[in-house]
């Protein structure tokens, strides 16, 4: 057993200076700001790492983190412990009965034969395996193009989690029956209330880590179709309008991208054209 001395909860608490130059330093890493107000989120984070890395408090891992040089053998734990990841099956819904209403039915009438459609901050894979299943339902039933999904995020805890497909049932709950009888499978333990995605489902998304703070996304050839959507809002709006120019430079001309509803470009100066709700085409 271990001899060291842990902080009590109550004194293992961030020092300003210390949330300062965390905060300075994942604003530069993430663009994401973190108001004083999130301190004590932030605080019940960190004490998991501080603990797993066997430090005594907080103050302990700032002064290994900070004074000690090891930001950069950190920064993946750090991003962890700072992104949040709301996700939902079919969530904002609208988005999908576009989608499926009309992108789908129009590309399929220009004879459009594979699309490359990119998830960006997919968190635990809820969002891409939407899009798989309403992709590959259109392919089958309707003789809809092939397709491929790119699934990327921040957080490498969130994409093992994705990569294994296998969800609470009730997350799956917004799934309509028939596409969650025909794209999940039961676990044999009947005390187990989970789901897996099929294999074929799994097998048509490739999940990567990627930082959208990076100054070129290596997604390949331009996409038909990106999803960023809910991210835009942990950004302030310089940061927005660089990562929406970014993404704008990875889509076809034609292509499309989906923003979640509450976010808006506004007085940004990008190739975008409004064709829906949140949804813009590379003009």
């Amino acid at each position: 057993m271990s001899n060291l001395a842990i902080a009590p909860l109550e004194t293992d608490t961030l020092a300003p200076r210390d949330f300062e130059r965390l905060a300075a330093y994942i604003y530069k890493a993430a663009g994401i700001r973190l108001p004083a107000q999130k301190i004590t989120m932030i605080e019940g984070r960190l004490r998991r790492r501080v603990r797993a890395l066997g430090h005594a408090s907080i103050r302990d891992y700032c002064a290994w983190l900070f004074d000690g040089d090891n930001l950069a053998a950190e920064n993946e734990h750090l991003l962890n412990v700072v992104t949040t990841n709301k996700t939902d099956f079919f969530r904002e819904p609208k988005h999908f009965d576009y989608l499926t209403g009309e992108l789908l039915p129009r590309l399929k009438r220009e004879g459009a034969t594979r699309l490359r459609v990119w998830s960006a901050a997919c968190s635990t894979g809820a969002e891409p395996y939407t899009l798989a299943m309403l992709l590959d339902a259109f392919a089958r039933d309707q003789g809809g193009p092939d397709f491929g999904i790119l699934a990327t995020d921040l957080d490498t805890e969130v994409l093992k989690i994705a990569r294994r497909g296998v969800f609470p049932v009730a997350m799956l709950d917004p799934v309509p029956a028939q596409l969650r009888a025909r794209y999940t499978m039961r676990a044999a333990d009947p005390r187990r209330a989970e789901a897996r995605i099929v294999p074929e489902l799994r097998a048509a998304i490739g999940f990567a880590r990627l930082n959208l703070m990076d100054e070129r996304y290596p997604v390949g050839d331009p996409m038909d179709i990106i999803f960023c959507r809910n991210v835009l809002i942990y950004f302030d709006k310089p940061t927005q309008e660089a990562v929406v120019r970014r993404l704008v430079a990875c889509l076809r001309p034609g292509g499309l991208l989906f923003l979640g509803h509450s976010e808006s470009i506004a007085g940004f100066d990008l190739a975008l054209a409004p064709v829906a709700n949140t949804v813009f085409r590379r003009t």
